[in-house]
Formats: structure tokens, sequence, C-alpha cells
């Protein structure tokens, strides 16, 4: 068992399988969540439930946020006394999805106190989560990043991308690829329907060809079951396209595809859709497509 104490603020869909995971490798975990219920579920595990943030963070040697905005993290950071908490050294890994400006600033911020930043958002979901095989994409100093290299690996593969905001700017590609993707399988599985084939052969006939992904392997089978019960939301998508689309304006970039599916996303989560699974993008296109024809 590591000596070095562990505090897990967010405690949520992908938070709490998270800490799981630390408390299974024998580390000592304090554990906050703003709804206290979610974080005392994780006491049978072994886990130290805390009243507040602050007190989590006290004594912690690496400090993590899995929290749902950048506001959020802000808030947490530096509107609860977490900050202040913290003794210097301390390494704060932050698995939220933020934008890189946001990561960036709150890494300033923290090394005026002496402590780490490392910011390092996540793929894989919920079942990565369980599994610890995350995908863990991480800015920062690799010499940091080097020194928690054990903590990490119960939760993952860690990467890392580049300095300080490269770790969100990995995970706002990924998301581009993950929309644009499941925007790809769901017109071609409209497609095959319309002209008599069926969507589940359509599937098992492309598996392992040149358009094999984890997307068709696993949203395909979701568009099959109309199984849009949330693994991720719409509303998180279009969040995360929103991002991307704003960092590429401050780099000079026109990204056509990916404005093209935010656009469908947006639509969608406007007229109700935004708490179903993203790849219920499929049910937006089909009424697109049932209105056309009437």
């Amino acid at each position: 068992m590591s000596d070095r104490k562990i505090a897990f603020l967010g405690t949520g869909l992908m938070g709490a399988p998270m800490a799981r995971r630390l408390l299974g490798s024998g580390f000592a975990v304090t554990v906050w969540n703003r709804d206290r219920s979610k974080a005392d579920a994780l006491a049978a595990d072994g886990a130290t439930v805390a009243a507040t943030a602050a007190e989590a963070a006290k004594g912690a040697a690496v400090l993590f946020t899995m929290l749902t905005n950048a506001g959020a993290v802000s808030e947490v950071l530096f509107g609860s006394g977490v900050a202040e908490a913290l003794d210097p050294g301390v390494v704060v890994v932050d698995h939220s999805s933020i934008p890189p400006p946001a990561a960036r600033e709150n890494a300033a911020k923290l090394a005026k106190r002496g402590v780490h930043h490392i910011d390092a958002p996540v793929s894989g979901g919920v079942v990565g989560a369980v599994a610890g095989t995350l995908a863990i994409m991480a800015g920062g100093e690799a010499e940091i990043i080097d020194r928690i290299r054990d903590v990490l690996a119960p939760l993952g593969r860690v990467t890392r991308v580049g300095p300080s905001g490269a770790g969100q700017l990995a995970k706002l590609g990924n998301q581009q690829i993950v929309a644009v993707t499941i925007g790809a399988i769901a017109e071609a599985m409209l497609l095959v329907e319309a002209g008599g084939g069926s969507r589940e052969a359509f599937r098992t006939a492309i598996r392992g060809g040149f358009a094999e992904s984890r997307i068709l392997e696993l949203h395909g089978q979701r568009m099959i079951e109309r199984n849009f019960v949330p693994g991720g939301t719409s509303r998180n998508q279009l969040k995360d396209l929103d991002a991307v689309l704003a960092a590429a304006q401050s780099l000079s970039l026109h990204l056509p595809l990916t404005e093209a599916v935010r656009a469908e996303f947006a639509e969608f989560v406007e007229q109700g859709g935004g708490e179903s699974d993203h790849s219920g993008l499929l049910a937006h296109l089909e009424e697109k497509n049932a209105r056309g024809k009437t």
C-alpha cells in the first residue's frame, strides 16, 4: 500500500468507479462530492468521506478532480478553500473536460502556491473507468507526470501530449472524432435501411473492415437496439464541440465537418434530446428525414 494520501473530488458517473480503482489498488483515498450521497456510497469500498472539498484536500499528496465543467472546477479549487488547503508540492490532476485556456489558467494559479497541475481528461466512458482501461491524455511537465504514473496506472494508460492545456486539446480532438463518427454511422444506417437493407446486418458486414471502430462496436449497437440511455449525453457532446470550435477559431482553423455535426447536435439538444446518449443523434436524423417526406 502506498503511504501517499489521495483526495478525489467529484464521485459521479465517472469519478466513483475511478476512485474505486484507486482504493482497490491500496491507496488511501478521501472523497468528496457536492451530493454527499454519491461520496457516501464509496465508504463501503474503504474511502474516507469528507464533509467539504477543503477537508478532503488537507494532507493530500495527489488531488484528483472529475467535475462537470470549467466553472465547477474553478469554484471547487479556488472558491471552496481547496487551493489554500494544499501543501506545496502537491499534484492536482484534473480529469474534467474543460477548455484548454481554463486548464492553463488553473495551472498558473496553483503554481503561484507551489502546487503542480496536470490536465488529464479521459476517454473510455464508464466501462473504461470500471475496468481501469481509460485513455488518459495529459498536459503538463513531463517530470511531474512521471512522478505519479503509479497513481494513474490503476485508471488506465497515460500519455503526455504536451505542455499545460495539451491534454484538453487532445480530448477535444477525441470528441471531434467521436461526434463525426457517430454522425457518419447514423447516416450510413439510414442509407442502408432506406434502400431495403438491415441496419444490424450492415453493421455486422462491415465489422473488421476499414470502418471498424469502438464507435461502430458500441454506439452502432446502441443504434440497433435504440438504447439511448446516456453513457455520454448529447448535451455534453455539444459542449465539447463548442469548445473544439472555440479552440479552432483561436488557432485560425476552419473545421467544416465538425461545424456540420455540431449543428445537428445543437438542433437535437434544442428539440429536447440533451439528456439522450450521443448515439441518439440517429433518432434526430430519422425525424428530420421523416419530416422531409411529408
